[in-house]
């Protein structure tokens, strides 16, 4: 849907309305006959027709254009009230400012920020509202701390509600007393289970160790027998030697 052709101020060109709702173009595109609609009005005319609703030629969603800019820069440029003129805003803008001000309008119903509260009330009376509004919060008096709402005084009791919060506090607290318990075993676990590896490894390198030395110790063995059956043969021959 368009604009209210009621708002503006002063002569609106015909070529600026909606072919559909008749009213000013809002978010507006336009087919190749040039004929130019609202987005929300050309798109749901399309999922029942394939033709322009003005002179009936064939057109598709994928043949829409953005507006020409002379006729964006003539659109921009209208006057019309602001939508909360009924509540008292006398703002006059340009169309292409409008929903800035808008946004920002003193005259426009906002909702409640207090969680629970469902009124609606002008943002220029907001702050008034938030003074007296039954669900706003506030610190306790008391000196307790605790946030509590206007409707929940009367029912708000200091001492038993730091008892919650002490027996809040010693739940968490075993939880991660409990938590930490656990880890900790857990990785005691994982080293156990890490030193028993290492302890088997240095084992068996210790094993294959013991076999190396063994064997050196038979090839030194196997060594000194040689020099010995060699100094006898030296010996057998410095005799020989001798008697000849």
């Amino acid at each position: 849907m368009g604009y209210d052709i009621d708002r503006f101020v002063g002569y609106v060109n015909e070529g600026l309305l909606c072919s559909i709702c008749r009213d000013v173009l809002e978010d507006p595109l336009q087919a190749p006959c040039e004929h130019a609609f609202c987005t929300t009005c050309i798109h749901g005319w399309l999922v029942h027709h394939s033709n322009c609703p003005e002179d009936r030629q064939v057109i598709d969603v994928s043949l829409l254009r953005p507006l020409y800019r002379y006729m964006k820069n003539d659109l921009n440029r209208l006057q019309l009230h602001c939508r909360n003129r009924e509540h008292g805003c006398e703002m006059v803008c340009s169309l292409e400012s409008i929903d800035r001000h808008e946004r920002e309008c003193e005259y426009s119903q906002i909702p409640c920020s207090n969680a629970g509260c469902t009124v609606q009330i002008e943002r220029r009376n907001l702050d008034c509202h938030l003074a007296v509004c039954e669900y706003r919060s506030r610190e306790c008096p008391n000196g307790c701390g605790y946030t509590i709402l206007s409707t929940e005084d009367t029912q708000h009791n200091c001492v038993a509600e730091l008892r919650t919060e002490l027996e809040l506090l010693r739940s968490e607290t075993i939880c991660k007393v409990e938590e930490a318990k656990h880890e900790m075993e857990s990785r005691l676990d994982s080293q156990r289970r890490h030193m028993v590896q290492k302890e088997s490894i240095l084992q068996n390198e210790i094993e294959e160790l013991k076999s190396q030395i063994s064997r050196l110790m038979s090839d030194v063995r196997s060594l000194m027998a040689v020099e010995r059956q060699h100094r006898q043969e030296l010996e057998q021959a410095e005799l020989e030697k001798r008697e000849l």
